[in-house]
């Protein structure tokens, strides 16, 4: 529901503000006065485009701004789709800067046009008798009727179903697809998958391999290098180890005279422990260094064996090769199974279906159910409305299953006597498209919750009595739903719970469009007004309060 409603340097509005009733709002004034602009402005409100020919000052930027009370209209997973935060009170904001830059706002985070749009779509509907409308479509017809047969739930229901069925038939293409694959790769994935299983990889294989290599190509040179070392540390007349001993002896001789030379004496006796550790291990590697040309020449071809599977599957490492071997067995594994899973795959398809279907006929007949008693009260609601002749008809074929059902509906009309029901776009003029959507709202009013709707004149070419009950239905609708009409008739007009009038500034160099809301007293002087013209008489006067009182 809209509660507030700002307009800023827009066309011929300089600012103008209002905050309508809940119920039923008229707006009305002169010809040019500005109806129009506001819902130009409006338009912008829900994402229509612009341009700075709509700034009233071009040196300043446009802003339109609406306050909504969302709290009727369950859209906070619309809003979560859009990454937005949900409230409950939202302000939607259109700015427009003289360079003609456009910016879109909820709650003041900036979001696409194409966001505004799929959001403003559930808060405001414009119905106009020159709007391109939706009713000639079947989604829109079915949806309709599934709201009057009260059957949404079963077509939730529905829906549900056969999407799960769509998607258990694309995983079963899916799977028919990759078993193709599979098969005209198996023989090759079978030998590349027995060429790296026979290999027995194993993860640090390859650091342990290249080191052994190294150590092997180069035995005899090692084992002369570490005979040298123990040579000199430990096996020759004048050995590190020697040398040692005897300047350690030496220092434990001084350590009588002064401590720190016993300090020293101990650390060279660390040294003495450090080296013979030494020569200890060195002895040992000494030991187990031996030139063997056969394991040489194994570890060499090994490693040319790991280094050749990496060339070829294009890997550097082992880690990658076990990868793709582990890969490959999961593909021979699938190729083993699937023709069980695709099988598997089959019978869930074949139920998903039937219980699709079963729910489609279901709905099927719900719908069909209601086609008379739709038939009637539209066809009653448009003799109300001043085409008494009216017939309509809902053509229905059953079709393949689609997201809405089995049906194909096709509301067919005439607005004379005689002649025979055709498809909407075929037969019915803008005045009688347009209120024959007006009773589809009317009809809806009782059984959703609808947007704040606005009525752009469409009593254009009624009068008298059918004026009165359009207006009636107006102020129906209005108990449950917010709604707006620009109109130019004083009988519905006296059915607003507020009353608000355009009308154009002049007093200035550049015309202005402002907007005020009428007291009771200021109600019944402009019905007058459009009663019996800018000077009404006595007679206009006295048919506005009958009209007020009415």
């Amino acid at each position: 529901m809209l509660t507030h409603l700002l307009i800023k340097n827009y066309a011929l509005i300089e600012h103008l503000e209002l905050s309508p009733s809940r119920y039923l709002n008229i707006i009305t004034g002169e010809t040019g006065a500005g109806k129009s602009i506001i819902l130009g402005a409006v338009g912008l409100l829900l994402g229509n485009r612009a341009d700075t020919k709509t700034l009233y000052n071009e040196d300043s930027k446009c802003v339109i701004e609406g306050h909504f009370d969302l709290s009727a209209y369950k859209l906070k997973k619309v809003f979560e789709e859009a990454d937005l935060d949900y409230e409950q009170t939202s302000i939607f904001r259109r700015e427009i800067s003289p360079s003609g830059k456009s910016r879109a706002f909820i709650n003041d985070t900036p979001v696409t046009l194409d966001v505004i749009k799929k959001i403003g779509v559930h808060l405001m509907d414009v119905h106009s008798q020159h709007e391109t409308l939706n009713l000639g479509k079947s989604n829109f017809q079915l949806a309709f009727i599934d709201a009057f047969a009260n059957t949404t739930t079963d077509r939730k229901s529905y829906a549900q179903a056969f999407k799960k069925y769509k998607d258990a038939e694309s995983r079963l293409q899916t799977l028919k697809s990759e078993a193709s694959q599979i098969r005209q790769e198996a023989d090759y994935n079978n030998f590349l998958l027995e060429e790296l299983t026979k290999v027995e990889l194993q993860a640090d294989e390859q650091e342990t391999l290249e080191e052994n290599v190294k150590l092997s190509e180069h035995a005899e040179e090692i084992k002369s290098k570490l005979n040298e070392i123990l040579e000199v540390t430990s096996n020759s007349e004048f050995a590190a180890n020697v040398a040692l001993e005897q300047a350690k002896n030496i220092f434990s001789q001084l350590s009588k005279y002064a401590e720190k030379y016993g300090t020293l004496s101990e650390r060279m006796q660390s040294l003495f422990i450090e080296l013979n550790d030494i020569i200890s291990e060195t002895e040992k590697l000494e030991e187990e260094i031996e030139f063997d040309p056969e394991e040489t020449l194994r570890l060499q071809d090994r490693l040319s064996l790991i280094y050749s599977l990496q060339q070829k599957h294009g890997v550097s490492d082992i880690e990658s090769l076990i990868e793709i071997r582990d890969t490959l067995a999961a593909k021979a594994e699938k190729f083993v199974n699937i023709d069980d899973e695709i099988e598997q795959t089959e019978q869930e398809v074949t139920t998903l279906k039937k219980e699709a279907e079963a729910l489609a006929q279901t709905l099927s007949k719900k719908r069909k159910k209601a086609f008379p008693a739709i038939e009637k009260e539209l066809t009653t609601l448009l003799t109300k409305v001043g085409i008494p002749d009216a017939t309509l008809v809902i053509e229905h074929t059953l079709s393949q299953m689609t997201s809405h059902g089995v049906d194909d509906v096709n509301m067919l009309f005439s607005a004379n006597k005689g002649i025979k029901p055709q498809p909407l776009s075929k037969v019915a003029s803008g005045g009688e498209y347009s209120r024959l959507l007006f009773c589809v709202k009317f009809l809806l009013a009782d059984k959703i919750s609808l947007p704040t709707i606005i009525f752009d004149e469409i009593d254009t070419g009624v009068s008298g009595e059918i004026a009165l009950k359009l207006g009636d239905m107006m102020k129906k609708m209005a108990q449950n739903h917010q709604v707006i009409s620009i109109s130019h008739l004083p009988q519905v007009a006296a059915k607003g719970t507020s009353h608000y009038f355009v009308y154009k500034d002049n007093s200035r160099d550049k015309s202005v469009s402002k907007i005020r809301k009428l007291s009771e007293d200021d109600r019944i002087t402009e019905i007058a007004k459009m009663i019996g013209g800018e000077k009404p008489s006595d007679v206009a006067f006295q048919s506005a309060k009958e009209l007020m009182a009415s």
